[in-house]
């Protein structure tokens, strides 16, 4: 592990505190892996953190399209599937950080117009329906696809991210842990009997304990089965017997209905559910939410690479890795999982709290999601955790990553005012936008921008309610346009100037080169 800082000025005692390239007191960086058999434990968290997403976006879907338990059951395997291969994808050829690319939020609001469509609702057989709507979403994912291809591959997204300085790192980094926050403690209180003590637990494990031993790095695999049994118990002994409908689903642990559903076999493969469908409409929505993930995806690597102690990935890098992101979509509209791929934000919070940034551990994450994506049987047992204990989980996860831009800010001079507005304006403008485009749609039952184009207004709505994408804007476009005559020197720039270029620091040739000498055929 190479771990040559930047430690600016020289002080007696406290040298600590000065900027540093890399993340200090990482137990395991991103090319120094643990033993194999901890690095196969650690694996298995990391599938495990990555299935409340999994199981969470086919189970608000797919009932809206018509599809019941089977139908469920086979996207999730489709997407944890998906996810495996398109994680060890990123990791061999794309950004090379241990980062794990998962199913993604920001496609729900196309999702949804797809399926409430008028030409999907006249559709009577509820089964028919749900591959209609499948191939209508699989034909905008394949199309939208070019996007992120195009702007990784181009080196276009590489320019975009030569203006990323760490002042606006930090607001790109933290809204995107911060725009989440409807996944954390609201999920939590629909069972706070279940939720509050899987919150308690880990707090306990990851915080209070990790002085004196190395719980940390297992607080979700130690923690998770005592509370799950707990609430077992409390199913069994009958304490929901007589609650409503809503709190039996959220609280009970034999409501998922995932276990007798799933194949013991089953191999996904690309058409499954039919040839695709295309649509100019459905696509153009879907490009905003393909925009929205690039923007994530950025915040989620810059993240990783604190996480792995590693150091700023040059711009053509990030390029390469959006690129192989689109690829990644393009797997994912051919297979069918429903929705698009973005970095998991809660596997790159987990990398925080573990300690260990090694990529060999998210490939063999990737592996166990493989592996479990086709033996369903076993894969349905661990994914019918209650929706409370994987809420409690994000809660300290995103957590992690939202500390994590902050932690940008000790690159800037924050007694600028110049910084200071910067960092606040667009932190604030990044919450309260998305808030009020959210509450006008669900007073209205649309957005504030009403036009006669329908792919125009989600275009438009899924920009304004990531917060992220709008902190990510009004970031970059203040520290390019506020200009004075230290400003570079300010805002952070200088401590990132020379990882700019491929040969500026001999560190990024170990964290970044491709395996199999194919640097050799990569453009620089």
């Amino acid at each position: 592990m190479t771990n040559n800082q930047n430690q600016g000025p020289k002080a007696d005692d406290h040298s600590h505190l000065h900027p540093r390239d890399q993340l200090p007191n990482i137990d395991y960086c991103i090319s120094s892996p643990p033993s194999w058999p901890e690095a196969i434990i650690l694996g298995f968290q990391h599938y495990f953190v990555v299935l409340g997403t999994t199981v969470l976006i086919p189970t608000l879907l797919v009932p809206q399209m018509g599809g019941g338990n089977n139908e469920k059951v086979r996207v999730i395997q489709t997407l944890l599937f998906a996810t495996g291969l398109n994680t060890l994808l990123q990791s061999w050829f794309g950004t090379r950080l241990p980062a794990v690319i998962g199913g993604s939020y920001a496609f729900i609001v196309p999702i949804l117009t797809i399926i409430y469509s008028d030409e999907m609702q006249a559709i009577g057989d509820q089964h028919q329906r749900f591959l209609h709507t499948m191939r209508a979403i699989q034909g905008a994912l394949i199309a939208s696809s070019t996007v992120q291809i195009v702007l990784g591959f181009s080196g276009l997204w590489g320019i975009v991210v030569r203006y990323i300085s760490p002042l606006g790192a930090a607001p790109l980094v933290g809204l995107v842990g911060l725009g989440l926050y409807t996944l954390g403690f609201p999920g939590v209180a629909k069972c706070i009997e279940i939720g509050l003590p899987q919150l308690i637990a880990l707090l306990i494990l990851s915080q209070y304990v990790k002085y004196k031993n190395k719980l940390e790095r297992y607080c979700i695999l130690l923690s998770v089965p005592v509370i799950w049994a707990y609430a077992y118990l409390l199913t069994i002994s009958g304490a929901y017997k007589h609650t409503p409908v809503l709190t039996q689903q959220h609280c009970r642990t034999d409501r998922a209905g995932l276990v007798e559903a799933a194949p013991w076999l089953r191999i996904p493969y690309p058409l499954e559910w039919g040839h695709p469908t295309f649509d100019a409409a459905h696509t153009f929505s879907m490009m905003a939410s393909v925009l929205v993930a690039t923007v994530e995806s950025t915040g989620g690597y810059l993240a990783a690479m604190r996480f792995a102690s590693a150091t700023p990935p040059p711009p053509f890098i990030m390029s390469r890795g959006i690129g192989w992101q689109g690829v990644g979509l393009l797997i994912d509209g051919l297979l069918g999982t429903l929705t698009g791929s973005t970095v998991s934000i809660e596997n790159v919070g987990l990398l925080g709290v573990t300690k260990v940034g090694s990529r060999r551990v998210t490939e063999i994450a990737a592996g166990f999601m493989i592996f479990f994506s086709l033996f369903g049987k076993f894969g349905s047992i661990i994914a019918s955790v209650p929706g409370p204990i994987s809420a409690a989980i994000f809660c300290l996860l995103f957590s992690k990553v939202v500390g994590c831009g902050f932690s940008f800010l000790q690159f800037v001079h924050m007694n600028d005012s110049r910084s200071k507005f910067i960092l606040g304006f667009s932190v604030y403008m990044g919450i309260s936008v998305p808030y009020y485009f959210t509450q006008y749609a669900s007073t209205a039952g649309h957005g504030p921008v009403r036009s006669a184009s329908h792919w125009f207004n989600d275009f438009v709505y899924v920009l304004f309610t990531s917060p992220a994408t709008v902190g990510f804007i009004l970031a970059i476009l203040l520290d390019v346009s506020l200009r004075h005559k230290d400003y570079k020197k300010y805002n952070g720039s200088k401590y990132w100037k020379k990882f700019r270029k491929w040969d500026g620091d001999a560190r990024n040739a170990e964290f970044y080169s491709l395996p199999f000498r194919l640097n050799e055929y990569w453009e620089r």
